[in-house]
Order: structure tokens, then C-alpha cells, then sequence
């Protein structure tokens, strides 16, 4: 199937990205295009040597610097990769996406010298991915107050609580671990950041069961049972953990606004061949004026999330990170592609309900990046946030 978007990419990024965009769209056609539809029907986790050939190709150390083994590219790269893989399986994109954008960022953004040595070359090779031990059981969008504690026991720290919804907990060498250290702190110097190896005999993972989205991506739960670490395990500062986390969720909104054009791109390109091939009343039923106009009208929600998204990756990379970019780009592509993809199921009838068509995944995809990374409604009140600037508190 003809990926329209790439007619207008070409024109748009540069030579070096755009061939390596067309190499990872020829990997997901010859690898995972035939091959996901049995994945998820047997329940199966992304196969141990796709994963593999991913770290052979790089896709693992886009964004990570040449000076540790990484590919030294850029958000856009990061984006078009994520395009790339995400038009047949954003259970797949999501891994190197997620290892990229919440494991390596906090530690390129915060690391010490000795953290990012210790540990960038075998992240940029695939050899291992770090967690972001972000979201909790009882905390959902107040992720700034955690209730996982870290308290401090001569030159020790002591962590105790549980994680959840955290992405690739089952390959991960690492956990980024964010949690409570300094509780009658003002907002924003309550909590840090801390480094933990997954081995470590206190953490235990569980793969979360009953997950229809996603399916082949590790999602699991991380408990921590009076893990102890010293301060050479901190990222960042001592109480400026949500400093690492806002600046790395910063990143991560731009992926998943990434995530959502991959669907929109699928959905129109779905759509527009069904009604070159669909027949009703003795003709193509693209010929139908309703039709025209549903399809006229995904084009252009399509070229209008690209853009948005294409600049806000262009102002990060130019040093000019934006929240309220970012957030504009994650929220109206997420609700747009809710749209598109809605539309191309009525258009599809029947068919878009058939895993085969791969239409009704998406619609699962589109509903589950609403949530990820922040709610579209947090999004929103990052947007007016930054258009007053003042930021509101939701607690009072």
C-alpha cells in the first residue's frame, strides 16, 4: 500500500534522515507487516530477535550521541522512526520509542559523566533499555506527589512502593525510579530521581495480564521492597526529580503525537485504496461525492498534525523546547486521529471491525496515546498554563 505521507516528507526533512526513514520502513514491511497479525493472535510479546536486529540497525540509540555508539540524531529522527514502525505495529515502535524517549533522555538530560559512560553505549546498542518508573496504582495524573518513598538511612537510601504501567519492564537492565524523598518540600522539590537495577534482589516485575493494547509490548508492574541504594545512584539533584520528569515527559509528547500521525497516515492510505476497490451500486464507490468529502477531510487533519508536530520537533532540536508545543501537538493529533480513525471504520464497515484490516487496532492505538504520557486533559491545561503563564494547581 502507497504510504501517501511520504510524497510530502521528502520534500520536507533532509537527505540523510529520509534514507534513514525508508530503511526502517523497508525493515517494518519485510519484518513485521507479515508477521504481527499472528503475534497477536497468540498473545506473544515482541520474538527476541526482532528486538535484536532493531540494536543491529541503531534504532535503539537514535537520539544517543556518536560519542557513546548512538546514531547522534535528532527529535524529528526519533519521530520518523516511530512513523516508520508505527504504521503496522505501534506495539513495536513503542519499544525502541519508549527506551529512547523515557530510558536514555533522562540519563543524556541529567546524568553524570560516569552514569552516561556506565551506561549509553549498551542503551544506543540494544544491549539493554532503562524504565521510566513514573506512573503508580493510586496516582494516575498527580504523578508529581508519588507515593513511592525513598528515605535516607545514614549514606543509604531505602526504597519501598510499587510502579505500574511501566513500558519494556520486562527487557529493562534498569529502572528510572521517581519517588518521594522530601514530603514537606514545596512543589517541585519533593521528589528525585534514582537509578536501580532491575536484578537487584529487592525489585520484583510482573507482566500485567488482560492488556489488549499494545499487546506484543512489555508492560509490567515494579515493586521495590526496601531497595537500597547510595547517591552516586541519583539523576539529577536530590529533590529536583520533577525537573527530570517534566523535561523527559517533554520529549516523550512529541513520540506519541508522532504515534498518532502513524495512524492517521495508515488511515487515510486504508481508506483511500478500500474506495478505489470497494464496489457498490455497479461502481467504485470513491466515485460518491460523500466519499470525496470524508476523504478530502482526513487529508487534511493529516497535513495539519504533520505540521504541527514537524514544527515543535524543529524547535526542540534548535534548542527551543516547547511545553506548550508539545502539548498542542500530542493533544490535537491524538484527538484528530481519534476522528480519522473512527471515520475510516464507518467508511470500511464491516471490515474495519476485522483484525485483518488492522483498522480496529488503531482505534485501540489512537484511545491509548490519549492517556500515555499524560491525559489529553492534562495537555489542555498545560496549553492554557502556558498561554497565561501562570501554572493552575488542581489540588485547591
Amino acid at each position: 500500500m502507497e504510504r501517501r505521507i511520504d510524497h510530502y516528507l521528502e520534500r520536507l526533512v533532509s537527505p540523510d534522515s529520509m534514507t534513514f526513514y525508508k530503511a526502517v520502513c523497508e525493515f517494518a514491511e519485510d519484518r513485521i507487516e507479515p508477521n504481527y497479525l499472528s503475534w497477536e493472535r497468540n498473545h506473544k510479546l515482541i520474538p527476541e530477535d526482532i528486538i535484536e536486529e532493531m540494536g543491529q540497525m541503531g534504532l535503539f540509540g537514535v537520539t544517543v550521541s556518536d560519542k557513546y555508539g548512538g546514531q547522534g540524531g535528532n527529535q524529528l529522527d526519533l519521530i520518523l522512526m516511530g512513523l516508520a514502525l508505527g504504521y503496522h505495529s505501534q506495539s513495536l515502535a513503542i519499544t525502541p520509542g519508549a527506551a529512547m524517549s523515557l530510558g536514555a533522555k533522562p540519563l543524556q538530560l541529567f546524568g553524570t559523566d560516569a552514569q552516561k559512560e556506565a551506561h549509553l553505549p549498551d542503551l544506543a546498542a540494544g544491549k539493554r533499555m532503562f524504565v521510566f518508573g513514573l506512573s503508580e496504582p493510586g496516582r494516575g495524573s498527580d504523578a508529581t506527589n508519588p507515593q513511592v518513598t525513598a528515605t535516607k538511612d545514614g549514606d543509604e537510601w531505602v526504597i519501598k512502593g510499587e510502579k505500574c504501567w511501566s513500558t519494556n519492564a520486562k527487557w529493562s537492565s534498569h529502572v528510572v525510579v521517581h519517588a518521594m524523598t522530601s514530603p514537606e518540600s514545596k512543589p517541585g522539590y519533593r521528589t528525585t530521581c534514582f537509578i536501580v537495577p532491575m536484578d537487584d534482589p529487592n525489585v520484583s516485575y510482573q507482566e500485567m495480564a488482560g492488556k489488549d493494547l499494545w499487546s506484543q509490548s512489555s508492560t509490567g508492574s515494579i515493586a521495590f521492597n526496601g531497595v537500597t541504594v547510595t547517591d552516586d545512584a541519583i539523576l539529577g539533584k536530590e529533590n529536583e526529580g520533577f525537573k527530570v520528569m517534566a523535561q523527559t515527559l517533554n520529549g516523550g509528547r512529541l513520540f506519541i503525537a508522532g504515534m498518532s500521525l502513524a495512524s492517521l497516515a495508515f488511515g487515510l492510505d486504508k481508506c483511500r485504496t478500500y474506495a478505489q476497490e470497494r464496489e457498490q451500486f455497479g461502481k467504485q464507490i470513491i466515485e460518491f461525492q460523500a466519499v470525496q468529502m470524508k476523504l478530502a477531510e482526513m487529508a487534511m487533519k493529516v497535513e495539519a498534525s504533520r505540521l504541527l508536530i514537524q514544527r515543535a520537533a524543529h524547535n526542540a532540536q534548535e534548542g527551543f523546547p516547547s511545553i506548550f508545543e508539545s502539548s498542542v501537538g500530542k493533544c490535537f493529533s491524538n484527538e484528530t486521529a481519534r476522528e480519522v480513525v473512527a471515520s475510516a471504520m464507518q467508511l470500511m464497515g464491516g471490515y474495519g471491525f476485522n483484525k485483518e484490516y488492522t483498522m480496529e487496532r488503531k482505534y485501540r492505538d489512537v484511545w491509548g496515546w490519549g492517556i500515555a504520557g499524560g491525559t489529553i486533559d492534562i495537555q489542555k491545561i498545560n496549553i492554557a498554563s502556558a498561554m497565561v503563564g501562570k501554572r493552575f494547581n488542581q489540588r485547591k
